[in-house]
């Protein structure tokens, strides 16, 4: 027992939890309570399905999102219009672009934003396999899909830069998604007609 009269075990599943993104430590201990109210196998299976999961998901060798094979599902498949590819911040934007239904192309992930004065650079992120995927197949468009933001414009503009001297058209979304708004948070109708409406850069 500590301070707080909880079994320090307790304390830090708790602590553990709370450091989750959009988790605070009233969430955090519900959680704890709840994985410990529940029978062991519960527990068990969490644990499994996390060390499953860091062990076997990997990044795609094509688009940088997740996967469990060498290629993802998108990649993979040949419904997939391979001649236009959506440049975005985040696998969780992959997500939110599926829902809308609009867009029937790939993708490519950068996991990050040019940010300087979080000294992150283009080195930091995925740009390198951008332009080696870029190089090594026949691609048409370029849609730039990265957040309203003072980073995300800035690593649209790069983007453009990097891209265009190749002939290839560069579009950026359209702005029906608000300043500073996150694409992962949009309804599927706004970023859909984002998509669709998108506009030479």
């Amino acid at each position: 027992m500590n301070g707080s009269g909880l079994p320090e075990p307790l304390n830090r599943l708790i602590e553990a939890l709370s450091n989750l993104p959009g988790i605070g430590e009233k969430t955090a201990t519900r959680l704890a309570f709840h994985i410990l109210r529940e029978r062991p196998q519960y527990a068990q299976a969490l644990v499994e399905a996390i060390r499953a999961t860091k062990e076997t998901v990997r990044l795609c060798t094509r688009c940088m999102s997740f996967t469990a094979d060498d290629v993802c599902a998108i990649c993979a498949s040949p419904e997939r219009d391979k001649g236009i590819i959506c440049v975005i911040e985040d696998p969780l934007d992959m997500l939110a672009i599926e829902r809308s239904g609009e867009y029937k192309g790939t993708y490519h992930v950068l996991h990050g934003v040019i940010s300087p004065i979080d000294g992150i650079g283009p080195e930091d992120l995925k740009f390198t396999e951008l332009i080696s995927r870029i190089e090594k197949s026949d691609v048409r468009e370029v849609i730039v899909a990265t957040n309203p933001s003072v980073e995300g414009e800035a690593t649209a503009l790069y983007i453009a830069r990097l891209i265009k001297p190749a002939g290839i058209t560069v579009t950026r979304i359209a702005h029906g998604i608000p300043v500073g708004g996150n694409i992962e948070y949009i309804d599927e109708l706004t970023l859909g007609k984002a998509l669709r409406d998108r506009k030479q850069m």
